[in-house]
C-alpha cells in the first residue's frame, strides 16, 4: 500500500471508528485513546489527520451525512417520475435500518445538537452545514414531487423539509424511549401520505 494510500486508509478508519464511538457514547464520553486503539492508530499520526478532537467532531458529522444523502440521491435518481414515492422509500429502508439495530443510536446528528451544538463552534457550524446540505436535498425532492403534481402546493418545499426533518429528529428521540418504530412510522405516515398530499 502506498503512503498516500495508507494516510487515506488511517483517516477513513479514524473517521469510521469516529461514528461508531460517537453514536455509542457521545462526544464527551468517547476519549481519543479510545478511538486511536480501536483504529490501532498512534496518537501522533491522529494529530497529523485532524489537530483536534474538536476539528475529529467536525469531520465525522460530515463523513456520517455523507451516505444518507448519497442514499437519498440514488432515490431520487432512480425515480426520475415519483419524487414523493423515491422520499417514501429512503425513510422506509431508514426505518428498516433501525428496527433491525433495535433502536439504538438514533441520528448522530440530532443526538450531537443535544449535547454539543452549543458548545463548540467548530462542530456546531459542521452540524449545521450537515444539517443544511440534507435539507437542500429534501428540498428539491419535495419541489420535483410538486412539479409532478403529488405534493401540496400551497406551502414551500422549503417548510415541508423542514417540517418533515423537525418531525422526523422529534420521532427518532421518542423512538429510543420506547422502543418501538411507531412514532417514525408515524411521522412518514402521517407527513408524507397525508400531510403533503394535495
Amino acid at each position: 500500500m502506498s503512503k498516500v494510500n495508507k494516510k487515506e486508509f488511517n483517516r477513513e478508519n479514524l473517521l469510521n471508528q469516529g461514528v461508531t464511538m460517537l453514536m455509542e457514547q457521545g462526544y464527551h464520553g468517547t476519549g481519543l485513546q479510545e478511538i486511536l486503539d480501536a483504529a490501532s492508530i498512534p496518537k501522533g499520526s491522529f494529530y497529523n489527520y485532524f489537530g483536534s478532537k474538536e476539528n475529529f467532531g467536525a469531520e465525522v458529522i460530515q463523513h456520517y451525512i455523507n451516505p444518507f444523502i448519497a442514499q437519498l440521491t440514488t432515490h431520487l435518481q432512480q425515480s426520475e417520475t415519483d419524487a414523493l414515492g423515491a422520499i417514501r422509500r429512503y425513510f422506509d429502508e431508514l426505518i428498516l435500518e433501525l428496527e433491525r439495530n433495535e433502536f439504538k443510536g438514533g441520528c448522530l446528528l440530532g443526538n450531537l445538537i443535544g449535547e454539543i451544538g452549543d458548545t463548540s463552534e467548530i462542530c456546531r457550524e459542521s452540524l449545521q452545514s450537515a444539517v443544511g446540505r440534507y435539507l437542500d436535498l429534501l428540498q428539491s425532492g419535495l419541489a420535483k414531487a410538486q412539479q409532478q403534481g403529488t405534493v401540496r402546493s400551497d406551502k414551500s418545499a422549503k417548510e415541508m423539509a423542514d417540517l418533515l426533518l423537525n418531525t422526523w429528529q422529534g420521532a427518532l428521540l421518542r423512538m429510543k424511549i420506547e422502543k418501538s418504530s411507531t412514532p417514525v412510522r408515524q411521522c412518514c405516515k402521517d407527513l408524507l401520505e397525508d400531510f403533503f398530499k394535495p
